[in-house]
């Protein structure tokens, strides 16, 4: 089956030579995609907590769906964490629009090695 998408792509600029465009995708089966900021803070372990913030992947509006995020922490006591992950599904908004709940934990790191947990919701559609 051949789902119809539009996008284009863009050279970002970077030294990497495996990474040297990003590919942004406009369309997806004829919907507008979107997406969602997030940001929060993890739980506090081991004498720290660590701040994060990012971009949810791309998704079509107008259907039930969810986001992939993916994000780096703040570097504190000497290392961060990746948290990733699927966002739930679509909390609509009463005057339109929508939100996504997110939670889990991060990798492991740390001197003392360990992970923290997280959660919060993403923004409104962007």
């Amino acid at each position: 089956m051949d789902i119809p998408v539009t996008g284009f792509v863009f050279h970002s600029g970077d030294d990497d030579p495996h990474h040297s465009h990003k590919l942004y995708i406009t369309s997806w089966d004829g919907r507008p995609v979107h997406v969602h900021p997030f940001e929060g803070i993890t739980s506090f372990d081991v004498g720290h907590q660590h701040h994060y913030a990012g971009v949810t992947e791309s998704a079509p509006s107008g259907v039930q769906h969810s986001h992939g995020y993916y994000a780096v922490t703040s570097f504190n006591d000497g290392h961060t964490h990746t948290i990733s992950g699927r966002t739930g599904p679509v909390i609509p908004l009463p005057n339109g629009g929508h939100y996504h709940y997110f939670e889990g934990y991060t990798t492991v790191n740390g001197r003392i090695p360990h992970t923290h947990m997280y959660q919060g919701n993403t923004g409104d559609e962007e």
